[in-house]
């Protein structure tokens, strides 16, 4: 009897896993780099809330004006456009690249350029336009891990240091190295891997867990918004799970879509000094428009939010998510150095209690978290990332599965699409 061989299942081959030998190696300079990156988060964030107090509390304060009036939000933003557009005019290095153009992964840069980097996030953060500060502190953490450990450690791969930045600086930041591990393992799926995934995940797993210790010591972050759990699930909490997620997503994509745009408008002007100042001029505006809950990077702000949904209407709350969204692109667009992510997070916890205002049957935890999940899906692009920053938000293990559903007709809105990221070229990346 002759047997049919092609029809016989043939095994994958195993990924070979790596001895303990080659890892013990990693997890001295993990550990090291998870704390450096954890602690010059650290200290920009605290330089930045020193000055932040002074500006919008010290100062006008001693000079008898309203904290956040129209007038003094149009000329603390501008001055701060000013400002910035004088560090990257003629610090050198010039703060780095366009910010437009960064992303959670950076490639190193001169150390030469991180004081002039530096410089400028803080005076953003303190100033008040709507960016976060993950992108320059990422980007500083990965040139300076990359410099002292290609020289300190000249046998290790050069690919590591970058790895073990943005993975300690992403736990830093959120205060767990579950994000981190999410984040890489997401990189890592779309480049070769040598060897079995854990591994690869070891060094910067060890990094990221590093820096959000780090971070948790230190400052005691937490994302959690103290809402009520959500009960058991029933199919209306389905159905507007769904329906928040893709809404949230098609207005991130409407931004993602004008960020071109809006970019070349001021790019067209041609100098930074011209570029920022306008931007910040612009940003005063809008904040004379939505009020200062759509200032700065925004976390704080969703907590404000969060502790009285039903003192606005759907009406203030839709005009805070809009406001903004604007104040993001335009902070994102004219060289403000910073990320997207938090003033995102705000926008879909925004457009989240519009909907909780609308139908006062969506629970306000369900609303926030499926909102957050379709902003950052369309904003970032990444679906880890996103899932983990909308459940974190709220402590419901029941939420998860919702968001998981609501995760998959904003996927198919999103994928495919442009990011709201730039290619060198001005043209959005995908």
């Amino acid at each position: 009897m002759v047997q049919d061989t092609e029809r016989q299942p043939t095994a994958a081959p195993a990924v070979p896993s790596a001895p303990a030998r080659a890892l013990l190696p990693l997890i001295l300079p993990a550990l090291v780099a998870g704390i450096g990156c954890s602690l010059l988060l650290l200290l920009v964030s605290g330089v930045a809330e020193r000055l932040q107090g002074a500006l919008w509390e010290d100062l006008p304060d001693a000079l008898g004006i309203g904290r956040y009036s129209a007038v003094w939000m149009l000329v603390v933003l501008t001055a701060t456009g000013v400002l910035v557009g004088l560090v990257v005019w003629k610090v050198p290095g010039h703060a780095g690249p366009d910010p437009a153009t960064l992303g959670l992964s950076a490639a190193p840069v001169a150390p030469g350029v991180l004081p002039g980097l530096l410089l400028a996030t803080m005076l953003m953060l303190a100033g008040g336009p709507s960016l976060g500060p993950e992108n320059p502190i990422i980007a500083a953490n990965v040139a300076l891990v990359f410099w002292l450990g290609s020289r300190l450690l000249p046998r290790l791969p050069r690919a590591l240091w970058p790895a073990l930045a943005e993975a300690a600086t992403i736990g830093a930041l959120f205060g767990t190295a579950v994000a981190a591990a999410l984040v890489i393992s997401e990189a890592l799926a779309g480049r070769p891997m040598r060897g079995a995934l854990w591994d690869n995940l070891f060094a910067p797993l060890a990094a990221g867990a590093t820096g959000a210790m780090t971070t948790t010591l230190v400052a005691h972050p937490t994302f959690d918004l103290g809402l009520p759990p959500l009960g058991r699930p029933h199919a209306g909490q389905v159905l507007a799970a769904l329906v928040i997620a893709s809404a949230a997503a098609l207005l991130g994509l409407a931004a993602v879509y004008a960020f071109p745009y809006v970019h070349r408008v001021f790019a067209r002007l041609g100098h930074p000094m011209i570029a920022l100042p306008a931007g910040g001029l612009v940003l005063g505006l809008l904040g004379g428009l939505g009020g200062p809950l759509t200032l700065f990077k925004g976390l704080s702000e969703v907590a404000e939010l969060a502790r009285a949904p039903g003192d606005r209407t759907a009406g203030q709350f839709a005009t805070l998510a809009v406001v903004k969204l604007a104040a993001l692109l335009v902070a994102a667009s004219c060289g403000f150095r910073g990320g997207r992510i938090f003033p995102s997070v705000f926008i879909g916890a925004a457009l989240g209690l519009t909907a909780h205002a609308l139908v006062p049957s969506v629970p306000p935890a369900l609303g926030i978290a499926a909102g957050v999940l379709g902003m950052l899906l369309a904003v970032t692009r990444q679906g880890w990332v996103s899932l983990f920053t909308a459940a974190v938000l709220v402590s419901s293990p029941t939420l998860l599965s919702l968001l998981c559903l609501a995760s998959l007709p904003a996927w198919l809105l999103v994928t495919g699409r442009p990011q709201m990221q730039l290619r060198a070229d001005g043209t959005a990346a995908r």
